[in-house]
């Protein structure tokens, strides 16, 4: 009765083992371009103190807590320092924030860049005694003037606008000084001016713009500075923007700025990369005095490539999954949508591939019998004589032996019946050629 059984535990074996066994190979292979799941840990460069870049990291962190990431912030000088650790791979840094128009990229960069953040102005402050309403870079020359810290992107830029007006060391006392000691140089009048570069949410700059006996250069040459420096904009600080009581400042200022934006290293993973396009639309996406509601982020390239995870988030918002799922699930899902290639590529192809492997594997049992009985009735037809009767049905009572021992799922039992009656078919005919011969 085990022979007569629905399926053949053996047959069925002997099939879906080499295909499972397959199946694990391709979900095998397919698991080697899963990306591992993102670490729980963003190390972030920021800035100087004072700066807008650490206001920027202390929100970064409270939003990406929400998020259960955490963020480690390393200050620096600038903007400039953070583009040398990214740079230097014995650095453990993930993202860093960067000044527009530092640096191009080189052939060995692996950066790219989050897209414009936000514009940073260039500020120019000076002390009121040197006289009323100045206008022009050039009129600092000789003068004391703070350039911003080493490695910071404010001095950088600052030296670039001075060489542009024929200002240098040699005729002019240039200071390697930025953030809010500042305040304290105005006062001590160590300095006559100082250059910081940032938004108005810099406690240095508005700290500056409340000093007492410290006033806001408008630029006259802002026009031309944004055509000899193409990574420049021309920006209007209007009256009153920043304090309209204290009518702060007390006329239109015109300024430069360059953009902001967040650089990561190639290999950070693309779901924090996400994930910080997310908060930077969040943090930066608020108006203020330079930008109209949700005008920044922009998904443009600031001197290094745009990641295709924010020029994916700026063109369709949240991935699918986010927008149902929390972070970590959505990501979970996301990184094993790779495993339903070998579901798709394998498992439906075998699904249809596996019966008809069952089935060929019982009548392949079935079809040899019939080889052997095909064979016994061309040896009769060709030489009757050359066994006796008996002898003749001694072998076709072995082959009908071994085919009531052949385990045929009932599926097939009519294959089975019908090898049967053909055996009788053909020991009638060995009867009838043995006496005719």
């Amino acid at each position: 009765m085990r022979r007569l059984g629905a399926l053949s535990p053996r047959d069925l074996a002997a099939v879906v083992l080499p295909l499972l066994a397959l199946l694990l190979a391709g979900f095998w292979f397919a698991s080697r371009f899963i990306q591992p799941a993102p670490p729980q840990t963003l190390i972030l460069a920021s800035g100087g103190e004072g700066g807008a870049y650490q206001s920027f990291a202390a929100a970064y962190r409270e939003a990406l807590a929400a998020y259960d990431i955490r963020i480690v912030e390393k200050p620096s000088a600038g903007a400039l320092e953070n583009l040398r650790h990214l740079r230097d791979d014995g650095v453990a840094l993930d993202a860093a924030f960067y000044q527009g128009g530092l640096a191009q990229p080189s052939g060995d960069d692996a950066l790219l860049s989050l897209g414009g953040l936000y514009y940073e102005p260039l500020w120019v402050f000076y002390r009121a005694e040197l006289g009323p309403g100045l206008d022009r870079i050039g009129q600092l020359k000789g003068k004391r003037i703070a350039v911003g810290g080493a490695g910071s992107g404010t001095r950088q830029l600052a030296l670039e606008m001075l060489q542009a007006n024929g200002l240098t060391h040699e005729n002019t006392k240039l200071r390697d000084l930025g953030g809010l000691g500042l305040v304290e140089a105005f006062a001590a009048k160590r300095i006559d001016a100082a250059f910081v570069v940032g938004p108005t949410q810099s406690a240095t700059v508005w700290t500056l713009l409340y000093t007492p006996g410290v006033r806001l250069m408008s630029l006259t040459h802002a026009e031309a500075y944004t055509r000899r420096f193409p990574y420049l904009s021309k920006l209007t600080l209007p009256q009153g923007a920043v304090d309209l009581e204290r009518n702060v400042p007390s006329h239109d200022v015109t300024l430069v700025a360059a953009m902001a934006t967040l650089l990561v290293r190639e290999d950070t993973h693309p779901a924090l990369v996400n994930l910080l396009a997310q908060i930077a639309s969040e943090v930066h996406g608020a108006p203020g005095i330079f930008q109209r509601p949700a005008e920044f982020p922009k998904a443009v390239a600031v001197d290094f490539p745009l990641t295709q995870e924010a020029a994916r988030y700026y063109k369709s918002g949240k991935p699918f999954l986010q927008r149902y799922l929390p972070f970590w699930a959505a990501t979970l899902l996301d990184r094993m949508v790779v495993m339903l290639i070998p579901f798709f590529a394998l498992l439906v192809p075998l699904f249809k591939l596996a019966p008809a492997l069952y089935a060929w594997r019982v009548r392949s049992r079935i079809f040899r019998r019939y080889g052997e009985l095909k064979f016994l009735e061309a040896e009769v037809e060709e030489s009757p004589d050359r066994h006796t009767l008996a002898e003749w049905l001694a072998r076709l009572d072995a082959i009908e032996a071994d085919v009531n021992r052949l385990p045929t799922p009932l599926a097939y039992a009519d294959m089975l019946y019908t090898l049967r009656s053909h055996i009788d078919m053909v020991r009638a005919k060995v009867e009838r050629r043995t006496k005719a011969s």
